[in-house]
């Protein structure tokens, strides 16, 4: 596979949250605004290449029977290192993000990229890996709160474009299933006419 197949791969045709559907309980909870998801899809893209990168590099150091609880460790040094610069340069989005940075450790797709590609390939394809899963679980995020803050708010990125309320229900837990239910079908389009045009 190519670098480019590597890294684009998360974007749409392997996209973690779209495609996969991991990493499903913090984006439907911190969506409610684009800047929750924005910013809770770039932590998980910096922990992603990250710990994708020193995986790929210490594999063959660890042995198998305790390569989960490395990872994780691994893992969380890392999302460590995110929570605490959060903290220090953006407290209100890391106060409203709150619990799901720390529970970024056991985020499906970060233990999932490390056990199925950062464990079994080299440092620049880890990297690209880890880059493409994140932007595109960032991108999915970021999407779903636009979207739900739009709807539900009238406003974008706190800039008010439709006077008066919205429509609640997108604030709500019932508007995160119903605009996540929409993007994975739009994905699912998406990737069929693209399949589609490969065989053509």
């Amino acid at each position: 596979m190519s670098h480019l197949a590597n890294f684009s791969k998360g974007l749409l045709k392997e996209n973690p949250l779209l495609v996969l559907v991991l990493g499903t309980c913090p984006s439907l909870a911190i969506t409610s605004s684009a800047v929750n998801g924005l910013g809770m899809g770039l932590a998980a893209t910096f922990v992603l290449i990250c710990s994708n990168g020193v995986i790929s590099c210490i594999k063959d150091l660890i042995p198998d029977k305790v390569r989960i609880p490395c990872y994780i460790t691994v893992i969380a040094a890392f999302v460590s290192i995110v929570d605490l610069l959060m903290a220090a340069t953006l407290p209100d989005l890391h106060k409203t993000l709150g619990i799901f940075i720390p529970l970024i450790v056991v985020n499906c797709i970060i233990l999932g990229r490390a056990e199925a590609f950062a464990a079994r390939n080299s440092l620049l394809p880890s990297l690209l890996d880890g880059a493409g899963m994140g932007l595109g679980f960032t991108l999915a995020l970021s999407v779903m709160g636009f979207i739900r803050e739009f709807l539900g708010n009238g406003a974008v990125f706190g800039h008010k474009f439709i006077p008066g309320d919205g429509i609640l229900i997108f604030i709500l837990a019932p508007g995160a299933f119903i605009c996540l239910g929409f993007l994975i079908a739009l994905a699912n389009i998406l990737n069929r006419a693209s399949a589609g045009k490969g065989r053509a």
